[in-house]
């Protein structure tokens, strides 16, 4: 285009669908993110939902249809920031989330639920923060740059590691773009800058020049010479801007022009070939169409269109996919709440052919280099192929990245060694993916049959498994912190660096024990029944004299605390009933036995004054506190003790250990283990837990990968791996579980996470069920649960916690709605355990007896169970067919809306309010 040529796209018109051809029905994410929320390949689509950590899968050519079925892929346990599809592989899809893990997967031709990977194809990762954006390269399928923060790095898909790592940025890169020959890549970074980087030469950015005035949300993209690009930002006004500019002289931009004011960012799509740019911002139902010359250095305005739906992400459909013998030259894909609506661009033209001057070639199926080939310095380019469907070529590449045969689910169900009959509900979207595919589960563990790679759910999945298989009836459970009045506020000085052995602080219902940072082991003891906010000055405190390792509660004893310390040593201290009113030096007993600082403590379930201790000298010692001795000496341990965990009958001791095994103990028939079975195989922490009625063993730990994953182990056959594994997220932190045996549910949550985790555990298939999760705000410091008792049975309360913030101490009530309150919710409280009181004395349990608590009804008095309800007949709630039939007069309507005109504006004769007003007598105004 120049001043003497006219543009060939100067009539090219926007065509919006009717609604009949919108991709509906679905339910889009609005999350905060550099990404485009929705991309494009020949043959699919994919767009981020309102589910974190699922994606939405629906095919490219089905918008003409009456029926559009989306399928869900839960692909991360965490928001997915960024996605893109492979320019030569159309099925080949990359994912980066805020679980800082980049997963790279094979979809299926047919998108549909139950063709979906269940495991990713490769797993990168984890990066130190959370992946902001992917990119593939426009000439090789195994090259990828990925950013996260101030880091950019270009990866080798094929051999899993990095290639290089670009520095030179100050703050945040919110854009990244490859040139269109894949020689250079340019950013666009929150400091301002725009730089250009060769990757092969040098780490540091060959060009750098200030950008856009604004700092908020900046885009980058290369036209079809390597020397332009081109940016949108916005300048000091909050004007959206876009620059052209050239890397010959990079000072400043050819040219710029700016439109108008938006909060939300612009989203350039340039396709190159044609030098049309879309531009639209987020929240916005404007999209407008320039032409780029590049010879001019000019933007040129086709046209404008405004669409029915505000704009949540924008995509462009690929060359090779338009309908070129319509003249459709481009195709927009604009991403709304609740639809997909496919814009055409189409040039009008009389006659139906194909037209050589609107589609130049367009880039080829078939990568031009390997990652290797392109490193060393290969620059050759995709060959280009004709868009005459005449002429164009039908044959298609496919990635050796993922083979074909493995991403398939039939593929994965025949490598797997099956142990039981597999559940359609396990795994978000898919079948159970197997334990030599999943990344999610350690690839020692023989018998692995479910696994998951991220834990998103959607609607359509909920729905899918209430179909296919079972569902909790605490899928639905809410975590709600109670009002402010029951805080526990002002505290100060705590100490949030407990070992990753301890949960940080105890409770009971009457008192919680906070280890504080000051010097001398110091604990505080609050009551719960004084909330409140505490005072200023010092609070009175247990003084153990040397740091605090481990602290619990006497389950039996409300007022007598075991702590564990550094030297090696237990102390027991007695709170006095009226509550801790003055420094106390002086414990009730002190246990000496270990060589080497404690890990945990562990009061036994069933018998008084029993305890177990775990020691870095690798025992696990029993202890008699009514003696005041050591009784039994556990052995075995190669490594530090993660965890332990007495059974539910109290007969059977469990352990989790750093030499990645689990073991389980019968303390008075053996010192040494009775079972061994293979563990996490991460060594940065694990805990294990009795469950399924003392049938199971639950541990969560980590994978190779650092990934948090719970392992479910039948009792009986530890040896053999554990049943299933269930992958969760990346995160610092090990999992604490809590176990409800009457419900079965486990809540599971680490220090310093803002989420805590929900699960109805099964001794068979699917094994776990999930259920809502509770999430804040802000990360808590730890977490501690309360006796059954202390839930309110009138609220349908299940459990109740208590949540550790920096300076305050909230309860967390874990309900679930029912609709008929007033009733006793009997299949909610079965009977519980008197967990309160001894069933056994030390003498009794360690001469070899066996007990079992009470059962108590929760049934408050004069609440009827729910099972006992009366049954409601059916009423008919609609209004009989003489009212819509019965004809009223123009008098009888003009009375009805004068009378709801009356009622809106209040009674006439009401007083007014000064009429009330006293006023002042006449000789006051004297």
């Amino acid at each position: 285009m120049n001043r003497f040529k006219v543009s060939k796209f100067r009539h090219t018109e926007a065509r919006p669908p009717r609604k009949e051809a919108w991709i509906n029905d679905i339910r889009a994410g609005a999350a905060s993110s550099y990404g485009n929320h929705i991309k494009s390949s020949c043959s699919l689509i994919v767009f981020n939902t309102d589910q974190p950590g699922t994606l939405g899968i629906v095919p490219l050519e089905s918008q003409d249809r009456n029926k559009k079925n989306v399928a869900y892929l839960g692909c991360h346990s965490d928001l997915v920031t960024d996605f893109d599809f492979s320019p030569f592989d159309d099925h080949l899809l990359v994912t980066g989330s805020a679980d800082r893990m980049v997963k790279l997967w094979r979809l299926p031709a047919t998108a549909t639920d139950q063709d979906l990977p269940s495991a990713p194809g490769v797993v990168l990762g984890p990066e130190d923060c959370q992946v902001e954006l992917l990119k593939f390269h426009p000439t090789s399928d195994t090259v990828l740059v990925s950013t996260s923060d101030k880091v950019v790095k270009v990866w080798d898909l094929a051999l899993k590691h990095t290639l290089t790592e670009l520095g030179s940025h100050s703050d945040q890169v919110q854009s990244v773009a490859w040139s269109s020959n894949g020689v250079l890549l340019g950013t666009s970074c929150k400091d301002k800058h725009l730089r250009v980087f060769d990757p092969r030469t040098k780490p540091t950015a060959s060009q750098s020049t200030q950008g856009h005035e604004n700092h908020k949300d900046s885009q980058l993209v290369w036209t079809n010479s390597q020397e332009h690009l081109l940016s949108t930002g916005l300048n000091q006004m909050r004007e959206h801007e876009v620059k052209l500019w050239d890397t010959r002289c990079f000072a400043s931009a050819l040219t710029s022009f700016t439109l108008h004011t938006s909060p939300g960012s612009l989203i350039p799509l340039l396709d190159a070939d044609s030098g049309l740019l879309i531009l639209g911002g987020k929240g916005e139902n404007l999209v407008y169409c320039y032409e780029v010359s590049l010879p001019q250095a000019a933007f040129t305005q086709v046209n404008q269109c405004v669409l029915e739906t505000k704009c949540r992400g924008m995509a462009l459909a690929p060359r090779r996919a338009l309908t070129v013998m319509a003249c459709e030259v481009l195709r927009v894909l604009q991403l709304s709440e609740s639809a997909i609506v496919p814009v055409s661009y189409v040039v009008p033209r009389k006659s139906v052919e194909f037209h050589e001057d609107l589609f130049s070639d367009a880039a080829g199926s078939v990568p031009a280099t390997s990652a290797h080939a392109w490193w060393a310095g290969d620059n050759q380019q995709v060959q280009r192929v004709s868009l005459n469907p005449a002429r164009r070529p039908h044959a298609s590449f496919t990635s050796h990245l993922i083979p074909t045969e493995l991403s398939s689910p039939a593929a994965t169900q025949l490598q797997e060694v099956p142990v039981g009959d597999t559940d359609p509900s396990e795994g978000s979207f898919s079948s159970p993916p197997s334990s030599l595919t999943s990344p999610s589960t350690p690839s020692s563990l023989g018998r692995s049959l479910s696994s998951t790679s991220g834990i998103g759910t959607s609607p359509s999945q909920r729905s899918l498994q209430s179909l296919l298989g079972p569902s909790s009836k605490f899928r639905h459970a809410q975590g709600t912190v109670l009002h402010r009045d029951t805080h526990i506020t002002n505290l100060k000085g705590l100490n949030l660096t407990t070992p990753g052995e301890s949960d940080g602080f105890c409770a009971n219902r009457l008192h919680v024990a906070l280890p504080l940072l000051s010097t001398g082991g110091q604990v505080a003891v609050l009551e719960l029944r004084k909330p409140g906010r505490l005072p200023d000055t010092a609070l009175p405190t247990l003084q153990n004299g040397v740091a605090v390792t481990d602290l619990t509660w006497d389950p039996f004893d409300l007022y007598r605390l075991a702590v564990a310390g550094e030297d090696a040593r237990i102390r027991l201290w007695r709170v006095p009933p009226e509550g801790l009113q003055e420094v106390m030096t002086m414990p009730e007993a002190i246990l000496t036995g270990h060589t080497e600082k404690i890990y945990s403590l562990r009061f036994h379930p069933l018998a008084s004054d029993v305890l177990a201790s775990s020691s870095y000298d690798l025992t696990v010692r029993i202890w008699d506190l009514q003696e005041g001795l050591e009784k039994i000496r556990l052995q075995g341990h190669k490594d530090q003790i993660f965890s332990m965990a007495w059974s539910l009958d109290g007969q059977l001791l469990a352990t989790v250990c750093k030499d990645g095994r689990v073991r389980i103990y019968d303390p008075r028939s053996s010192p040494e283990p009775i079972q061994e079975g293979p563990g996490p195989e991460g060594g940065r922490g694990a805990r294990v837990v009795w469950v399924c009625d003392g049938r199971c063993l639950l541990v969560s730990g980590f994978d190779s990968r650092s990934e948090r994953q719970l392992l479910l182990y039948g009792a009986g056959s530890l040896g053999g791996g554990p049943l299933a594994v269930l992958g969760l997220d990346v995160a610092p932190s090990t999992l604490l579980p809590s176990y409800d045996p009457d419900t079965g549910l486990v809540l599971l949550t680490g220090k310093g996470d803002t989420r805590v985790f929900v699960y109805e555990l099964l001794p068979e298939a699917p094994f776990f069920l999930e259920c809502n999760s509770f999430t804040s705000s802000d990360p808590h410091k730890g977490f501690a649960f309360l006796p059954k008792t202390e839930c309110e049975v009138q609220h349908v309360e299940f459990a109740r916690g208590l949540r550790l913030r920096q300076s305050s101490l909230e309860p967390v009530a874990f309900r679930l709605p029912r609709v008929k309150k007033e009733f006793f919710q009997d299949d909610v409280y079965p009977d519980t355990a008197v967990c309160w009181e001894p069933a056994l004395s030390a003498a009794a349990w360690l001469g070899g007896a066996n007990g079992q608590h009470r059962r108590l009804n929760l049934q408050p008095p004069g609440m009827t169970p729910v099972s006992e309800a009366p049954r409601e007949a059916p009423t008919r709630r609609t209004l009989p067919s003489a009212v819509y039939l019965e004809e009223k007069s123009d008098q009888q309507k003009k009375e009805e809306l004068l009378s709801a005109m009356v009622a809106k504006l209040g009674n006439r004769e009401d007083p007014l309010p000064q009429d009330s007003f006293e006023g002042v007598d006449e000789d006051e105004w004297d």
